[in-house]
């Protein structure tokens, strides 16, 4: 009795299982590796475009300061001067946004917005303390824009681009009242 015919027979699904788990678990490391990379290029891709945005935004920003060396007078008279802009392109000229107020605050927080989004300075190594200053600098950079946006009192940000109808708000009929059988409850009291 020591060589039973139907010992490999009673043990072949096991012997399967173990087998499919060993394959399954080979399997899913190397999807998860392909994942995962695509997953940190998407990811990686997302954050620069972001800081790339800032940096941009701080380079307008930096061009509409006013100069110091620059005359006052010619820059006026060329804003002045112009006519509308389908004459404008035909003429060839230079068509500029308007020169920013004389501030030293605004110029201060705009240098630092440049500083923390300069590509230059921001590294591309993929380690822990890396990434997290990344995040820090970008996290800080959204900040100083939004003060300059303040200051400056041209609020574009996200929230302004995304358009939002009434009808994803709630709405059944798309109107800005709503429903027209409203509750009396469920209307706001409004006391003069």
């Amino acid at each position: 009795m020591a060589d039973d015919p139907f010992d490999e027979v009673l043990g072949l699904e096991e012997r399967f299982y173990d087998e499919g788990y060993k394959q399954g678990t080979e399997e899913g490391i190397q999807a998860g590796k392909i994942e995962g990379r695509a997953l940190g290029l998407e990811k990686g891709f997302e954050k620069f475009l972001e800081s790339g945005r800032l940096y941009g935004k701080s380079l307008v920003w930096a061009s509409r300061l006013p100069r110091t060396s620059a005359p006052q007078n010619a820059s006026s008279s060329t804003s002045q001067g112009r006519g509308d802009s389908s004459t404008d392109t035909d003429k060839g000229e230079k068509q500029q946004l308007p020169l920013l107020s004389r501030n030293a605050r605004l110029e201060k927080n705009i240098a630092t917005l440049y500083a923390l989004v300069e590509p230059d300075t921001l590294s591309t190594e993929n380690t822990d303390e890396a990434v997290n200053d990344f995040d820090d600098r970008v996290k800080r950079a959204h900040g100083k824009a939004r003060i300059i946006d303040k200051m400056v009192g041209e609020e574009v940000s996200k929230e302004a681009h995304q358009t939002r109808s009434p009808a994803s708000e709630g709405n059944k009929e798309g109107t800005p009242e709503g429903p027209a059988t409203k509750s009396p409850s469920a209307r706001p009291a409004v006391e003069f």
